[in-house]
């Protein structure tokens, strides 16, 4: 029996689950998210405990694996319309920022060469149900790094979005300059010291 796959997902206050068929659809403060189940998971709703729990169909290979898995994304199915998911980035950098217009991030990031008269070198539509918050504006002249929020009910398009940003330029390690997850740690290097009479 997998240990994930036996624990119960609790139903938390304000969250309502509904189950038709082998599609599970959850609706909370956050929003609505649905899910059709991997074969060879059962979900069934056990409303004296108030949960949703996760039957596996049978001892096959592919039961066996479905099993956690599914009982993983039906809690972060609840979990996303309840309290909902949410990756905070930061730009580290002389001239780096980024700035919300529509539902377009534009972010700059060093490469002059990608400008050409555009204003900004990346251009990234907000994917639907994802919403970004830019928090911090570099060009305030405070020194402190850009920062912004990217949220949402689907962790799985949060958790994207949020790569595709931090895979624009990720942090070198001499300057520290680059695009980072808040709390990331940097391993850093030292330059190539010059020597005297060198």
């Amino acid at each position: 029996m997998s240990r994930v796959g036996k624990k119960p997902v609790s139903i938390p206050s304000g969250v309502t689950v509904k189950i038709a068929g082998r599609e599970v659809i959850a609706n909370g403060p956050k929003g609505s998210l649905s899910l059709k189940t991997p074969s060879g998971a059962q979900v069934v709703h056990d409303s004296a405990a108030n949960c949703i729990r996760v039957n596996r169909m049978d001892d096959s290979k592919q039961s066996r694996a479905n099993h956690g898995l599914t009982r993983a994304l039906l809690a972060n199915m609840v979990h996303g319309v309840s309290t909902g998911f949410e990756k905070r980035l930061q730009i580290y950098g002389t001239g780096y920022n980024c700035s919300l217009k529509g539902k377009t991030l534009h972010v700059n990031v060093g490469f002059s060469g990608r400008n050409r008269g555009k204003g900004s070198q990346f251009e990234l539509p907000v994917p639907a149900g994802v919403e970004v918050v830019v928090e911090r504006d570099a060009a305030r002249g405070d020194n402190e790094p850009a920062q912004f929020l990217v949220r949402g009910t689907d962790r799985q398009k949060v958790g994207q979005f949020a790569a595709e940003i931090h895979s624009l330029r990720r942090t070198e390690p001499y300057k520290g300059k680059g695009i980072r997850y808040e709390g990331e740690v940097i391993k850093r290097k030292q330059g190539k010291a010059l020597t005297a009479g060198g």
